[in-house]
């Protein structure tokens, strides 16, 4: 099931105990995915460590756990994923299997390779609707849910706070499938250090408090991603919801949002908070859609004290 074929070697953590592993495991369809973890040293002596799983957002290869990635594995087993046609992960298979669905079946994939207990779902963005739909087919194998500045569906039908996204969705689609060559050779050449700018004016970003060095990975990465298949994974995100499924989520669950986020507005955590039973809400000041990196130390704090509570770290795992 698991290729560990044509990866870099190993890179060492911060940690001088622990070393990150990297590997592939096949999603639904044989596709390639790529993954690393970072096992607690604590694991290796015969005890049962909690681990927590992070799954991205859209075009993002792990940028938004920068600080989250090393201030969990103090505390637990982490592993992060990447989506098809994301990083450095396979195209799909199927050039047409992009959907929520099929991206909860392949972290199903990536959960059995890496652990064979229930773990902590955490999920950025479209990384939020993963987690939901993985806990939908999957329930047995979720101790846990964070779900940080994403919401429960419809996307495209909430940014800034309208459906924009949903009306012109469709013909930038159209017009990417028509000329694929020359819409990705003007995707590729948006320079990111210019994004970068356009979104701190914009206030896309909260200015302030965001290190431009933590945003310009993400940037630079967005250009390597096919613009197409981005479009389609966009638009089968605005098509897919689990809101029919909150009530009847029964692990513990936290929500983060950032107060200013205009691709998935707070409003829509507040509700998703609401609907899920017991749930436990973050709403931060002034964050964006990046507030993970914005305000690291409140998003740490509040994640590790979550996951005490509800005895999912090493230190208070039974």
């Amino acid at each position: 099931m698991t290729s560990r074929a044509s990866i870099p070697p190993p890179t060492q953590s911060t940690s001088p105990e622990s070393t990150e592993n990297q590997f592939f495991a096949s999603g639904k369809d044989g596709t390639r995915l790529y993954v690393r973890t970072k096992d607690h040293p604590a694991a290796g002596n015969g005890h049962k460590v909690p681990r927590a799983v992070f799954c991205d957002g859209i075009l993002c290869d792990g940028f938004i756990w920068k600080y989250q990635w090393n201030d969990l594995a103090a505390h637990m087993s982490v592993s992060h994923w990447n989506y098809r046609g994301h990083g450095r992960s396979g195209s799909p298979v199927d050039a047409n299997a992009l959907d929520i669905p099929t991206h909860a079946h392949d972290l199903a994939a990536v959960v059995n390779e890496v652990d064979d207990g229930p773990v902590v779902i955490v999920g950025h963005s479209m990384g939020v609707q993963v987690a939901l739909e993985f806990y939908r087919h999957y329930p047995e194998r979720v101790a846990a849910l964070i779900l940080e500045c994403g919401s429960f569906g419809r996307v495209t039908s909430t940014f800034h706070g309208l459906p924009i996204l949903e009306l012109i969705l469709p013909k930038l689609l159209d017009a990417a499938l028509k000329a694929p060559d020359v819409v990705r050779a003007i995707w590729s050449r948006i320079p990111a250090e210019t994004a970068l700018k356009v979104a701190m004016m914009a206030k896309e970003i909260d200015p302030v408090r965001v290190n431009p060095d933590d945003m310009l990975p993400y940037l630079r990465h967005m250009t390597h991603v096919d613009f197409p298949m981005f479009l389609r994974m966009l638009k089968a995100a605005g098509d897919h919801t689990a809101s029919d499924m909150l009530s009847q989520i029964k692990v513990p669950t936290l929500v983060i949002a950032g107060e200013r986020d205009t691709f998935t507005p707070a409003f829509l955590a507040e509700s998703m908070s609401q609907a899920i039973t017991d749930s436990e809400l973050l709403i931060i000041t002034p964050g964006s859609h990046v507030a993970p990196i914005e305000q690291p130390e409140l998003v740490r704090d509040t994640i590790v004290n979550f996951l005490n509570k509800h005895h999912l770290t090493l230190d208070t795992a039974n």
